[in-house]
């Protein structure tokens, strides 16, 4: 981009007109001063990616570990695609996953050119873990914009090596095959699950479901907070996912005076491995049993709307099973999405990073205690060097 006091003149040339007549002298500004790599997993725009988009998930052995994975993880890829396609097929075709994040990296990054100017301008990139855009391609993008800082920040609050782990893995994995660019200053934000604001967003989402509650019903609504499960195996290794959510749900009901019951649930196991339980349907039919029957659902581990809000939540919770085991009213949570706190809780959690001393969390750079896999601490060591 050309400038002058501010504004273009991309098509002066064409126009005929000679900049130099007006006395100025014309400098290239700078695209970009401060990149920050939006990290999350990501989901499929159509239907037609559901296969690839399982076959990374069921090939990665940071996410899930399988006997002889390289032939079993594609076989379990392929027999599966047909009824996740049918899913995505009842929410709209694909995932708004991509949708959330490009708005909220726009919205953060407005926010952070207004409050920091000194870092600015500031610029958001995507990386997904297993659909495009793949964090791999998006790093080659950043590289050739030459920011002069890069901040790689992980779109899961509460950190596990499944998630959060397996996406910095992927960026090591990256630059063990390719050159780290020289005169980029790196940094990590790999968990914010206690952050106040983001604490303020999930209570004001509940909020808003429990005013739609009648008076009579509302001191009784049961909120059950529901995250993705995690098999015992990582819990036992000493995952700190189940505490990381654990603190997040005491906040928000802190936050809330503890104004109702609540609960905390787990969703979307796969295979027959002992996971996390409850298992959150497991959950909504034993207090039914105990007769209460009304809900709200909060998906506490998600900032965005994806496959495991809008179909496993709404309808196969919301709809399907309130209706078999006799819910009286259940209602849904939305996730933070664009909430006006949520954006100032993205915008203040990377400001706090740009100031900070420290480019990298010391808890981020420990190990699991029962950890004996070599990927994790060779790229554990690796974030510790760049980031020094």
């Amino acid at each position: 981009m050309w400038s002058l006091k501010g504004k273009q003149f991309s098509g002066f040339a064409k126009a005929g007109f000679s900049l130099a007549r007006f006395g100025t002298t014309i400098s290239k500004q700078k695209d970009v001063k401060t990149a920050i790599l939006m990290l999350n997993m990501g989901g499929p725009q159509s239907t037609d990616q559901v296969p690839d988009y399982l076959l990374r998930i069921m090939t990665d052995r940071d996410m899930i570990q399988l006997p002889v994975q390289s032939r079993l993880g594609p076989w379990i890829a392929q027999r599966r695609a047909p009824e996740v396609q049918k899913k995505y097929h009842q929410i709209g075709g694909g995932s708004p996953i991509l949708k959330w994040t490009e708005l909220q990296g726009e919205l953060m990054c407005k926010e952070l050119d207004r409050s920091s100017p000194e870092t600015a301008p500031h610029k958001h990139y995507v990386g997904f873990r297993y659909v495009d855009p793949l964090t791999e391609s998006t790093l080659e993008k950043i590289e050739k914009e030459s920011p002069e800082r890069v901040v790689i920040f992980s779109q899961y609050p509460q950190y596990s090596c499944a998630t959060s782990g397996s996406s910095f893995n992927s960026i090591y994995y990256h630059y063990r095959n390719n050159s780290l660019p020289k005169n980029i200053k790196w940094g990590v934000i790999d968990r914010w699950g206690t952050h106040p604001l983001l604490i303020k967003t999930f209570a004001d989402r509940i909020r808003q479901e429990l005013n739609k509650f009648c008076e009579t019903k509302r001191k009784n609504v049961v909120i059950l907070f529901t995250a993705h499960s995690l098999p015992l195996k990582a819990v036992n290794r000493g995952d700190p996912y189940p505490s990381e959510i654990g603190a997040s749900v005491h906040m928000v009901m802190q936050e809330l005076g503890n104004s109702n019951p609540y609960s905390l649930a787990w969703q979307s196991k796969v295979g027959p491995l002992p996971w996390l339980a409850p298992a959150t349907d497991d959950a909504i039919k034993g207090y039914v049993k105990q007769g209460l029957k009304n809900f709200i659902l909060v998906p506490i581990a998600f900032v965005n709307e994806h496959i495991e809000t809008l179909h496993e939540l709404d309808i196969e919770y919301c709809d399907e099973l309130a209706k078999e085991v006799g819910v009286e009213e259940i209602r849904r949570a939305a996730a933070p999405n664009d909430h006006p706190l949520f954006i100032n809780a993205l915008s203040a959690i990377v400001l706090d990073h740009l100031h900070r001393q420290s480019a990298v969390n010391p808890k981020f750079l420990m190990r699991c205690p029962m950890c004996t896999n070599p990927r994790c601490r060779d790229s554990k060591r690796w974030y510790e060097k760049i980031c020094a």
